[in-house]
């Protein structure tokens, strides 16, 4: 009983895409952790006193430690435990990662806003949203096609960083995107919502402010 006390706590929103991909990172660097799910509507005090611009995810260490940005979220997991070398640690290629990265997090991700929103207003400029969003797809599409993975044919960081992300872009017009000349980086999306991973990742879990039981969550 102890031991699991002494776990780091991860406050978690299903499908906030930045919450999605702390978990992510989580499973894959198979470091328990207890998951504490919740709506944003009804934030839990004892994360609002540690974490008070109340936004998710946020991971309490044992020691104190609090981490609030989904990015530092995966590379603190990643090294507490990286079995499949997401972070490449051997390889020259991770700036060029950080930098792919940082581009989605940073500029993709606003124009992936503007498109959600003109869909869900119906506004006139949608066409105009998509394809400024295209234009990063576009270097994804470019990528996948000389390898399985964005980086390399085997996955990393940026692989579980972006993929939240595709994933609100291709439920954007869904039928639009199953049309798309975007072939590669339909496979490598599917592969990765069908997989054992996501599924456990996307588990449908009791909000924690329900009855205060921590979720024992790892790979």
């Amino acid at each position: 009983m102890n031991k699991i006390m002494d776990l780091p706590v991860i406050y978690s929103l299903r499908n906030c895409p930045f919450a999605m991909r702390a978990r992510i990172a989580i499973y894959k660097s198979k470091q328990p952790v207890l998951l504490r799910d919740l709506v944003l509507s009804d934030k839990p005090a004892e994360m609002l006193s540690v974490s008070p611009k109340g936004t998710v995810p946020v991971v309490v260490t044992p020691t104190g430690t609090i981490i609030e940005e989904s990015f530092e979220v995966m590379l603190w997991a990643l090294t507490q435990g990286d079995p499949d070398d997401l972070l490449f640690a051997d390889d020259d290629t991770l700036d060029s990662m950080l930098a792919l990265i940082y581009t989605f997090d940073s500029e993709f991700k606003r124009c992936l806003e503007n498109y959600k929103c003109a869909k869900r207003y119906s506004e006139s400029n949608i066409v105009e949203c998509r394809q400024a969003c295209e234009k990063y797809i576009v270097k994804l599409e470019e990528l996948l096609s000389q390898h399985r993975f964005l980086m390399a044919d085997r996955e990393s960081l940026a692989d579980i960083a972006i993929l939240p992300f595709i994933r609100q872009f291709a439920r954007v017009e869904r039928q639009w995107y199953l049309h798309a000349p975007y072939p590669h980086l339909r496979i490598w999306l599917n592969r990765y919502l069908q997989s054992k991973m996501f599924s456990k990742v996307m588990t449908k879990h009791p909000l924690w402010l329900e009855n205060r039981e921590d979720i024992l969550f790892c790979g």
